[in-house]
């Protein structure tokens, strides 16, 4: 009977009530690295009734108590997103993802559609940067339309990984072009040489049914001005465009651009070989520019006419080669000289899938129905020239070239 009685729920709920108006250090401490578990115990404590929400004004309180372990960009975001919210709430995911740095598919409407306005000071006006983040920035206005996103890349990009696929690619394609050179004694127009097409690499119609060239042919080049157009597009539009959207996107393009480059000229060009990384380079770099000219007032890179009407100028020249020499008397008849169709399918990808890639930064692509769309049509053409290949050749009766 001497016994104190214990606290009831009123007299817990009033202490609970305190502790949310200032976190305790320890919890600071671990608030950037903490896992969705910890978020969901500290949005408990925001959430005492366990209704889901929790107000802005709490979720700035939390932010400004955390403002030292924000990047001021993000803590910028992130405000701006809380006064989106127009029924003044924050639900449990919006808040996991947002204090995980995963931002959601509606992120970016949501903040357009804010209250808020952000910052005017642009990430371009700030100074005293060091060398790699100037480069950082640079990237940033080359590939991203919006100030919002290049704020956000600029503060969250790390270089782990580096930008791997489009240099070991590239690496790739140039030891094998001098090894080959070496081989057959030249790299001016290799393809030249009688013994160009015996490499097991080249894409051959009548080694069709060896599945690896629709795709290792890449690693073969017509001569040493075919690949230093590849290589310099490849870096200079590919290495940034991997730097912002990471090694899975851009690679899915640009493979996908390759193979739809090989199974197009089989399609439509059904006696001719294919050597060259053209399809995927052009499918990279018809994206990029489409995704100016659809932005062309958000795109802040500079000289960007002039620099579309190069890039232009390049490709069509070398679109140009590679029709003169599609046509041009072959080194070793019947075969033609490789085809230039290839540059078509690699376009066609850049302008559908890769468009998608690179309108939706750190988006679910999964969550866009053009995305799905443009899927199924890739879909539907690579099942249509799988069974073209099994049966046209024979319907068709086609008269192939010997294999080399």
């Amino acid at each position: 009977m001497g016994e104190h009685p214990s606290p009831g729920p009123a007299v817990a709920a009033c202490a609970e009530a305190e502790r949310i108006e200032e976190l305790e250090p320890e919890a600071e401490e671990r608030l950037p690295a903490a896992p969705e578990d910890h978020w969901k115990v500290l949005f408990e404590k925001f959430d005492p009734g366990s209704t889901g929400y929790i107000s802005t004004g709490k979720f700035r309180s939390l932010l400004e108590s955390h403002s030292s372990k924000l990047d001021p960009h993000k803590k910028e975001v992130l405000l701006a997103l809380a006064d989106s919210h127009a029924d003044g709430q924050i639900c449990y995911q919006d808040f996991v993802n947002l204090m995980s740095n995963k931002r959601s598919n509606s992120f970016r409407q949501a903040i357009l559609q804010g209250n808020r306005r952000l910052s005017s000071k642009a990430l371009l006006e700030e100074k005293g940067l060091s060398l790699s983040q100037r480069l950082i920035r640079h990237v940033a206005y080359e590939t991203l339309p919006r100030e919002i996103d290049r704020k956000w890349y600029f503060d969250s990009y790390t270089c782990c990984p580096p930008p791997w696929f489009m240099i070991t690619v590239t690496l790739l394609e140039v030891a094998l072009f001098l090894y080959n050179g070496v081989l057959l004694n030249q790299f001016v127009l290799q393809v030249t040489h009688p013994r160009y097409l015996k490499n097991s690499l080249v894409y051959h119609p009548q080694l069709r049914a060896q599945a690896w060239r629709y795709v290792t042919y890449i690693f073969m080049h017509a001569g040493v001005e075919h690949l230093g157009l590849n290589v310099v597009l490849q870096l200079l539009v590919g290495v940034p465009l991997e730097m912002v959207h990471g090694a899975t996107r851009i690679g899915l393009v640009y493979v996908a651009g390759v193979v739809a480059g090989s199974l197009a000229v089989s399609v439509a060009d059904m006696t001719a070989p294919v050597v060259g990384s053209s399809g995927g380079v052009y499918a990279l770099v018809s994206a990029h520019l489409a995704n100016i000219v659809m932005n062309w007032s958000g795109m802040k890179c500079q000289f960007k006419l002039l620099r579309m009407a190069v890039a232009l100028i390049c490709m069509s020249m070398e679109f140009g080669r590679a029709v003169w020499l599609r046509f041009h008397p072959s080194a070793y008849p019947p075969c033609p000289h490789p085809s230039f169709v290839a540059h078509l399918g690699g376009v066609a990808v850049g302008i559908t899938l890769g468009v998608v890639v690179l309108r939706n930064y750190e988006q679910r692509l999964q969550d866009q129905s053009l995305w799905w769309i443009f899927v199924t049509m890739y879909t539907i053409f690579v099942l249509f020239a799988v069974f073209w290949n099994i049966f046209a050749y024979t319907l068709l009766d086609l008269k192939l070239p010997p294999p080399p």
